[in-house]
């Protein structure tokens, strides 16, 4: 079989909001703090990733890894409009030279969800103007340290609604929340409309699709602007769809509704990034009821999901593919432990089979803040103490290090 490309980074995935705690600038944060709020509970000091980031890296090359996914927060950069805090940008910076000394590649996201509460009060990416402020902020992340970055995310997941909806995932009570939690913080803010980019009313979803592709594509020509050969893409969410004997329908319409726009934007780009947890499987009924072990989201424990997403987008975009996020939603570490391996033996394959894949990011590097259901999911290789915030690494990441020492080997 054909051995992993030599130049293939393997790392882990985080976001700032959910692991450096104390955003508070950050839409995320003011929703949290509104009521009614679809957030399960607040984010708080998270892992104090913020302060305790040098222990994290360290962790991270212990593992045997070359690489590291982190976000770069924008409500921390820009707090105020126009008020720009350079110990923000002098701690990212920290935080990339703190990666490269230990041999880490920084991936770097400019937007992972979090935006600061000022812009979302403002009309959020619906905003006349918000890829240009979105450009400005990538702009001067560049600017500061744009020389040391592997490769650029510009945006998280834009699609992650539709995928949730599509999937039947939140229950018909939860639109509703959403929309009552919008409109409470519209009303604190003191402005018409409040939005956010993982809390999007169905209403809008089309609308923040479009506004996400212009400032997409004004991330990546600022990015460019400044380095031309630095690879830059878009990261989605993309579940491994499979059609059974007549389920070649439903199969397609899923795919339509969720990925193939983002797929087709990214025939623009250097590489697409795929974020890859489920699989959903299709006959002529529809989809199919998972069956066998299930993860915490539901559905079946599936380590082939990941080659089939991987082969899908590519397939599509016609580019190279980064994986940015995968993993497993799993109170039992047993079950991440064989997950991994055999997931990575799939991709491995997809390799052999003429794909071309530039890295594997897994989600994530430790427990974390996950969204609207707080602490309650759990998915890192390392388990955080929710008191003393003590790291201690799983079975998982072992097992994680150890196929990635052979694949290198």
């Amino acid at each position: 079989m054909t051995s992993f490309p030599e130049s293939f980074l393997w790392g882990v995935a985080t976001a700032g909001h959910q692991n450096e705690g104390a955003n508070v600038d950050s839409d995320i944060w003011f929703l949290e703090h509104v009521e009614p709020s679809l957030f399960r509970e607040r984010s708080g000091d998270a892992c104090q990733a913020y302060e305790r980031y040098e222990d994290d890296l360290d962790i991270v090359a212990g593992l045997g890894l070359n690489a590291y996914r982190f976000s770069v927060e924008w409500a921390r950069i820009e707090p105020r409009r126009g008020e720009i805090s350079e110990d923000a940008l002098d701690h990212y910076e920290k935080v990339i030279d703190a990666a490269v000394a230990r041999g880490l590649a920084p991936v770097v996201t400019f937007n992972h969800f979090a935006a600061p509460s000022w812009f979302s009060a403002a009309g959020s990416w619906l905003a006349d103007d918000a890829a240009d402020l979105f450009a400005l902020q990538v702009g001067r992340v560049m600017d500061r340290f744009g020389d040391r970055i592997a490769a650029a995310v510009t945006i998280n997941e834009p699609n992650l609604e539709q995928l949730l909806q599509a999937g039947g995932k939140l229950p018909p009570i939860a639109e509703q929340i959403k929309k009552e939690m919008l409109a409470a913080a519209a009303q604190k803010s003191g402005t018409e409309h409040y939005f956010a980019s993982n809390v999007i009313p169905a209403d809008r979803q089309h609308a923040f699709q479009a506004a996400f592709t212009v400032a997409h594509r004004a991330a990546k020509a600022a990015i460019k602007s400044r380095r031309p050969e630095l690879p830059v893409g878009i990261s989605i969410a993309i579940a491994d769809e499979v059609a059974l004997p007549g389920g070649e329908a439903h199969r397609d319409a899923r795919r339509a509704a969720v990925y193939d726009h983002w797929l087709d934007v990214a025939r623009d780009d250097d590489f697409i990034g795929v974020q890859n947890y489920e699989q959903f499987v299709y006959d002529a009924d529809g989809e199919v009821a998972p069956a066998g072990a299930l993860n915490g989201m539901g559905t079946a424990i599936e380590p082939g999901a990941l080659a089939g997403a991987v082969r899908y987008a590519h397939e599509r975009s016609g580019v190279p593919v980064l994986v940015t996020e995968h993993g497993l939603q799993s109170d039992d570490d047993a079950q991440r432990e064989a997950f991994i391996p055999a997931a990575l033996a799939g991709l491995q394959q997809e390799i052999a089979a003429g794909t071309p894949v530039l890295g594997y990011c897994h989600w994530t590097l430790m427990d974390n803040f996950e969204w609207i259901f707080g602490y309650g999911p759990k998915l890192g290789l390392v388990a955080v103490d929710r008191e003393t915030f003590e790291r201690t690494p799983k079975p998982s990441a072992a097992a994680y290090a150890s196929f990635v020492e052979s694949a290198r080997s």
